[in-house]
């Protein structure tokens, strides 16, 4: 099956000609004749989403992951980490189970496994996150969830009382540690990275501010080249100089993520993110004190943002796709090589995504 696009992204360059698919794989990419428009690009990895399209994940039951999926499909997003903020141990186990058993589900994106934001980050950057909710790290609570469900990934704050102990734990485990919503110094943050975190959870958000003298966990992940930079470039978490200076110094490490919210995909209302009660207005969403609390981001407006500011093409595309895949040990994702699972979003001259495909399979269209 030909997929009809003009050209395709592969590797680091943009390729004209067309790409085939046979039994839900890649098989082909620079087929001549080429299609008469549009591109194929990897499908979007977004591994911090807490909700999408009127669901919480958190809450969420079988139908809400496949009604949730379908809209994150029509966002270019072919693979995702439900993300289950700071909650009581009793909801988390809750929320474990009903993952643990879904079935895979077809005619949607991939569920990669749950990340866990939280319960081990510092009261002092806790954002949104319910303060009552949270704990210092200690293995016992980490194996009882671990036991409980797919965790593939946990966000915790390294300077808190057994919060090294656990980054080795948890990565001797196979899950991926990233460090946020925490207070670390430069020299905890080396400490972390050495245990064996290896990225940061929406750089500057929740975190130690950078300073000239006191870089902070920010700093430090700009300059290691072994740690992934995580980011939300909706112009609303950060400023735009800010997000493209980040994506400049960390080129090739940088992951957009969205951290979007059961209101993302509709409109400006009320609504929750876990326990917490989160108005949207004007493309933001806050608590009552004016704390963002997630986003209303998707990755195609991440893309569109991160080209409009000056990235590449096809380096903006790896953000959302190689360098997220690869942070999360899928290197069969986010790249369209023969032999890759066909996971494809065909976008349009504007970047607008056409369709959306998951082994092969047509999972939405414009």
């Amino acid at each position: 099956m030909r997929v009809g696009v003009k050209a395709a992204k592969v590797g680091d360059a943009i390729v004209t000609g067309d790409v085939v698919i046979e039994d839900g794989k890649v098989a082909e990419v620079g087929v001549s004749p080429p299609g008469k428009r549009n591109l194929a690009a990897p499908g979007f990895v977004d591994l911090q989403v807490n909700g999408f399209g009127g669901v919480d994940f958190l809450a969420a039951d079988a139908e809400g992951y496949r009604s949730a999926g379908r809209a994150l499909a029509g966002t270019g997003v072919t693979a995702y980490q439900p993300t289950f903020i700071t909650s009581p141990m009793e909801t988390y186990r809750s929320a474990l189970e009903v993952a643990k058993n879904l079935e895979p589900a077809p005619g949607g994106p991939r569920i990669l496994g749950i990340h866990l934001e939280g319960p081990w980050l510092n009261a002092r950057w806790k954002g949104a996150h319910n303060p009552a909710n949270l704990v210092e790290p200690g293995i016992e609570d980490a194996e009882r969830l671990c036991a409980a469900g797919p965790v593939s990934y946990v966000t915790l704050a390294p300077e808190l009382p057994g919060g090294l102990e656990l980054i080795g734990w948890l990565t001797e485990r196979g899950v991926v540690v990233a460090c946020g919503h925490c207070d670390a110094d430069a020299r905890m943050a080396h400490a972390a990275f050495d245990r064996g975190a290896r990225a940061v959870t929406h750089i500057y958000n929740a975190q130690r501010r950078w300073q000239a003298r006191d870089p902070g966990i920010a700093g430090v992940a700009l300059v290691r080249p072994d740690v992934t930079v995580q980011a939300i470039v909706d112009y609303v978490h950060l400023a735009p100089e800010t997000a493209y200076a980040a994506f400049l110094a960390s080129r090739g490490r940088f992951a957009i993520v969205t951290d979007a919210i059961m209101a993302a995909g509709l409109g400006d209302g009320n609504y929750h993110l876990g326990d917490r009660s989160v108005t949207v207005a004007q493309g933001a969403a806050r608590l009552d004190d004016g704390t963002l609390a997630g986003s209303v981001a998707t990755m195609d407006a991440g893309v569109r943002n991160l080209v409009a500011l000056g990235a590449g093409l096809a380096d903006a595309l790896d953000a959302a796709s190689r360098v997220p895949a690869r942070l999360v040990g899928r290197s069969d994702l986010g790249a369209l090589r023969p032999g890759a699972p066909a996971d494809i979003v065909v976008l349009d001259d504007s970047m607008t995504v056409r369709r959306t495909l998951v082994d092969g399979s047509e999972v939405w269209a414009a």
